[in-house]
C-alpha cells in the first residue's frame, strides 16, 4: 500500500493493523521522501537509525496482537527547539552548535510513550524568531509549493514537512504566530494550544509566557489525536493547566449552527490584500447561508498588538537568551588574550545571528531603568486591555474568525531588509498568543497567484473541543474547492 493512500493516521493505522503494511516500511518510505526533498532544507537532521529501530520494536509488538498506542508508527518531525534525550538540538543557532540534550520535552516523551518515531529535527527561524525562515544558520527552507517564496516561519521546516508529505505531523512552537502563519503559507492545518495547555518544558524559551508547542497536519483529525498525547498537566511546567484533556478527536462531528464574531478592524486593514478580502467576504456569506450567524465587531487595539507584542517578547528574550554565554556549553570564541566580560561579548556576537541580537538589544533596551515605564509597563497594560477585550467578545460568540495573514507566501528576501515590515505581517496571529487563547488556521482558499491562504479561527481559553469542531466542519465543507 502506498504512502498517497494514508490521507490520516486512522486510515494509516486501519492498514497497519490489517497486515497490509509495516511501521518499519512506512517509515523506509518517509526517509527516501526526505532525502528526494532535501533542495526545500526542512531538516537539519534525519534521525536514520533511531527511527527504524523504533520502527521495527514497534513492528514485533504488532505481530504479537498488540497495540502499541494512539500514535503506533506515526511519523513525527520536531522543531529544533524542542528536546530529545541523546539527539542534538540547536535552536537553528551557531551558539548551540553540537548540543545534545539531556532529557526529553515533556511533548516528546508523551508522544514516544504513545509509540510514534520521531524522524528528525526541523530547520526553523534561529531562536524561533522570524516569520519566514530566513534567519536559520543552517540556510532557509523552501516553500515546496513555489521554491522562490518563503513557507513562512520561524516553524517554516516543520510546515514544509507536513506540506511535502516528509513527516505524518509535526511539532513546531508558536510565540506570535509561529505555527499558524507558516501553516496558512503552505495550505496546511497549524494549531497554537491554549497558554498551558501543552507542556513548555523542554522546549528552548523565546519568551516564556508567550510560548506554546504547537501541531501541524494535513488534516484537523490528525491533529486532534496529537493534541490528546502531549495536552496535560506535568510537574515540571508550573504553568501546565490541570485541567482535564478531552477526547478530541471522538468529538470532532456535530452540524450545529454557530455565532461568528469577525473584526471588523482586521478584515478591512489597509495591509491586507483585496482580494483575500474578498475571499473571507464571501466564505462568511457562505457560513451565514448555512444558517450559522457571521457578525463585525469592533476592535479599537489591533494598531496597538504588534508594537506590544514586540516589547514584550523582545524583553523577555533579552532575559531568557542571556544564559548562552559560550562557557557551559555550545558555541565559544577562543580565549586568549580575552578578559570573560570580553570572552562573553565575543561569543555572543559570533554565536547569534542578526536577527536574535536585535531582538536581545530591543530587548535590553525596553528594561532599561530609563524606559521601563514608557515601554514595558505600558505594554503590559496594552496586553490587558486587548486580553478583556477578546474575552468580552468570546464570552458572546461561539469563535472570532480572522485573517491568519494580510497576503500569501512572500518572494525569499523581499522583506529581509525592513523588519518593521516583516514585524507587521504579524497583526492576525499575535492576539492569540497576547491573550493565551487557542487558534488554529485552516487551508480554505487559494489565491489567483496559485497560493493557499487560510482563516484563523480563535476560541476562548481551553476550548480547543470547540476549535477543533468548528475547523473541521468548515474543512469538510471546503474539501472539494481546495484540492
Amino acid at each position: 500500500m502506498g504512502l498517497t493512500e494514508f490521507s490520516s493516521i486512522s486510515s494509516f493505522h486501519e492498514a497497519l493493523y490489517a497486515g497490509k503494511t509495516t511501521c518499519e516500511a512506512v517509515v523506509r518510505m518517509y526517509l527516501d521522501r526526505i532525502e528526494q526533498a532535501r533542495h526545500l532544507n526542512a531538516y537539519l537532521e534525519v534521525f536514520t537509525e533511531d527511527a527504524l529501530a523504533q520502527a521495527r520494536s514497534l513492528d514485533e509488538k504488532i505481530q504479537k496482537g498488540e497495540r502499541p498506542g494512539l500514535l503506533a508508527g506515526v511519523v513525527i518531525g520536531i522543531k529544533d527547539v524542542i528536546c530529545y534525550k541523546g539527539h542534538k538540538v540547536s535552536a537553528a543557532s551557531k551558539i548551540l552548535e553540537g548540543f545534545t540534550s539531556l532529557y526529553n520535552a515533556t511533548a516528546v516523551e508523551r508522544l514516544l510513550a504513545e509509540g510514534a518515531v520521531i524522524i528528525g529535527r526541523l530547520n526553523c527561524d534561529e531562536f524561533a524568531m522570524g516569520s519566514t525562515n530566513e534567519n536559520s544558520a543552517y540556510g532557509k527552507v523552501l516553500n515546496a509549493l513555489d521554491n522562490t517564496r518563503v513557507p513562512g516561519g520561524s516553524s517554516g521546516g516543520s510546515a514544509v514537512a507536513v506540506q511535502a508529505g516528509l513527516c505524518q505531523v509535526s511539532l513546531g512552537s508558536d510565540t506570535g504566530g509561529s505555527v499558524r502563519q507558516p501553516a496558512d503559507f503552505c495550505g496546511i492545518v497549524g494549531l497554537k494550544p491554549t497558554y498551558g495547555r501543552v507542556s513548555r518544558h523542554g522546549l528552548i524559551a523565546y519568551a516564556s509566557s508567550f510560548d506554546q508547542i504547537g501541531i501541524f497536519g494535513s488534516n484537523i483529525a490528525d491533529v486532534a489525536v496529537v493534541l490528546q498525547v502531549i495536552s496535560g498537566p506535568d510537574a515540571y511546567d508550573s504553568t501546565a493547566s490541570q485541567s482535564e484533556v478531552p477526547d478530541y478527536q471522538a468529538e470532532l462531528r456535530h452540524n450545529k449552527s454557530r455565532k461568528f464574531a469577525y473584526l471588523k478592524d482586521a478584515l478591512h486593514h489597509e495591509g491586507l490584500d483585496t482580494e483575500m478580502r474578498g475571499g473571507f467576504e464571501s466564505f462568511f456569506e457562505q457560513l451565514k447561508a448555512e444558517g450559522h450567524t457571521v457578525e463585525g465587531v469592533n476592535f479599537d487595539y489591533l494598531d496597538y498588538v504588534v508594537a506590544a507584542y514586540y516589547v514584550l517578547t523582545t524583553a523577555e528574550a533579552s532575559s531568557n537568551l542571556s544564559r548562552f554565554d559560550g562557557v557551559k556549553y555550545g558555541y565559544r570564541t577562543p580565549r586568549e588574550g580575552l578578559d570573560l566580560n570580553d570572552f562573553y561579548k565575543k561569543s555572543r556576537s559570533e554565536g547569534f545571528g542578526k536577527e536574535v541580537k536585535r531582538r536581545i538589544l530591543l530587548g535590553t533596551f525596553v528594561l532599561s531603568a530609563g524606559y521601563y515605564d514608557a515601554y514595558f509597563t505600558k505594554a503590559q497594560q496594552v496586553r490587558r486591555l486587548v486580553m478583556e477585550k477578546m474575552q468580552r467578545i468570546l464570552s458572546e460568540y461561539d469563535a472570532i474568525l480572522l485573517p491568519t495573514v494580510p497576503s500569501t507566501a512572500f518572494k525569499i528576501g523581499e522583506k529581509m531588509d525592513d523588519p518593521i515590515a516583516m514585524y507587521l505581517a504579524d497583526i492576525y496571529t499575535v492576539l492569540a498568543n497576547l491573550t493565551g487563547v487557542p487558534a488554529i488556521s485552516v487551508p480554505l482558499h487559494r489565491h489567483s497567484n496559485g497560493m493557499p491562504y487560510g482563516l484563523q479561527i480563535i476560541t476562548k481559553e481551553f476550548d480547543e473541543r470547540n476549535l477543533l469542531q468548528i475547523a473541521h466542519n468548515m474543512l469538510q465543507e471546503q474539501q472539494v474547492q481546495i484540492v
